[in-house]
C-alpha cells in the first residue's frame, strides 16, 4: 500500500512539474515572431489570428508537456500554410547555445561538410552524393578540392537523393563550374524582414574551370529538399542538367530558427525563392524531373545516359 500511495505521489510530483510553465507567454511570443517576419504577411496575421483564437479557448492550457506543446503549435502554424520549413520544438540546449552566440571550434563538419562520396565512375563519369550544401565560407578547401576533380570528368552526376538543403553560397559555387565565363543569373530571393531582393548569379572567375558543355545529371527523390531543390530547379529551368528520380520535397521558403521563450525554438521562413526564368519557385509543388523513375535506380539511369552522351561525343 505505502509503495502504491509513494507512486502516485510521484506521478503527481512530476504531472505538476510538466505543467509548470507559461503557455500564455509562449504562444504570444510565437504569435508576435511570425506575424513580424513570416514571408507572406497575410499568412503571419492568420497565424496570429489563429494563435490567439486558441489562447481564448484554453486549448493550450490543457497541453501538459512542452514538447506536446511545441509538435501542437507546429500542426496550427501548419493549418495556414502548409510550409515544411515551419518547424517548432522545445530544445533547452540548442537555445542556450544560440543565445551565447557562434563559436569557433576550428573543427570541420560533420561528414566533411556534406561531400559524402567523390569518385571517378568507369567511363571517366564523375559522382557527387552530397549530403547537404554547407556553407562557402566553411567549406571552400573540401567543396574546391572535389569541384577540381569531378570538372576533369566527361560527364558529371550529382547525387542528391539524401540532400536535405543548406547554403545558396555552395550552390553559387558549385555552379560556377557548371557555366560559361560570363556571370549566369541563377535565382532570386525576396526577404520579408528587411523587404529586400538579393540576386544569385555564378562566380565564374572564382573557380579553377568552367566547362559549359559537360553532360549534367541531377538525381532526386522525395526527400531532397531546400537548397538542394534550388540547385536542382536552377538547373532545370536552364536546360543545364537532366533530372533523373522522383519529385522533390517542395520547400522554396529559406528563413532560420528564432528563439521564443522558455528553450521553444521556431523556424521562420522569412524567405522565397523567385526563379528569373519562371518567376515562381517550387513551394508545396517540389520540382519534377525530366525522366521520373523510383529513387533507387537513379543512379542506374544516370550513368546509363552519361555513357550514351560521352560515346557520342
Amino acid at each position: 500500500m505505502k509503495s502504491h500511495f509513494l507512486t502516485a505521489l510521484l506521478f503527481i510530483a512530476i504531472t505538476s512539474q510538466a505543467q509548470e510553465f507559461n503557455h500564455q507567454a509562449i504562444v504570444e511570443r510565437l504569435a508576435d515572431i511570425m506575424n513580424k517576419n513570416y514571408v507572406y504577411p497575410e499568412k503571419g496575421q492568420d497565424m496570429y489570428d489563429l494563435l490567439h483564437s486558441k489562447i481564448k479557448d484554453g486549448t493550450y492550457a490543457s497541453i501538459e508537456n512542452r514538447s506536446a506543446l511545441a509538435d501542437a503549435l507546429q500542426v496550427d502554424l501548419r493549418s495556414i500554410i502548409n510550409d515544411r520549413h515551419i518547424r517548432v520544438t522545445h530544445n533547452p540546449a540548442r537555445a542556450k547555445r544560440m543565445n551565447e552566440g557562434p563559436r569557433s571550434t576550428g573543427r570541420q563538419g560533420p561528414k566533411n561538410y556534406g561531400f559524402q562520396e567523390v569518385s571517378i565512375l568507369d567511363g571517366n563519369i564523375g559522382y557527387l552524393d552530397l549530403r547537404g550544401f554547407a556553407g562557402i565560407g566553411n567549406a571552400e578547401e573540401v567543396a574546391r578540392e572535389a569541384m577540381d576533380k569531378l570538372i576533369q570528368a566527361d560527364a558529371i552526376i550529382f547525387d542528391l537523393r539524401r540532400n536535405g538543403g543548406g547554403s545558396p553560397s555552395m550552390i553559387r559555387f558549385i555552379s560556377s563550374y557548371l557555366f560559361g565565363p560570363e556571370p549566369v543569373h541563377l535565382n532570386t530571393f525576396y526577404w520579408r524582414p528587411a523587404d529586400r531582393y538579393e540576386e544569385s548569379w555564378t562566380h565564374p572567375k572564382d573557380v579553377s574551370v568552367n566547362r559549359p558543355d559537360v553532360p549534367v545529371y541531377v538525381l532526386t527523390s522525395d526527400y531532397t529538399f531546400s537548397a538542394a531543390e534550388e540547385f536542382t530547379y536552377n538547373l532545370k529551368n536552364l536546360e543545364r542538367a537532366t533530372i533523373i528520380g522522383e519529385t522533390t520535397g517542395g520547400g522554396a521558403h529559406p528563413g532560420g530558427p528564432m528563439i521564443i521563450e522558455d528553450g521553444f525554438i521556431v523556424n521562420v521562413p522569412q524567405g522565397r525563392a523567385i526563379n528569373p526564368i519562371t518567376n515562381t519557385n517550387w513551394e508545396g509543388v517540389g520540382i519534377d524531373p525530366h525522366i521520373a523513375m523510383s529513387s533507387e535506380k537513379a543512379l542506374d539511369k544516370a550513368i546509363e545516359l552519361a555513357q550514351e552522351d560521352i560515346s557520342r561525343k
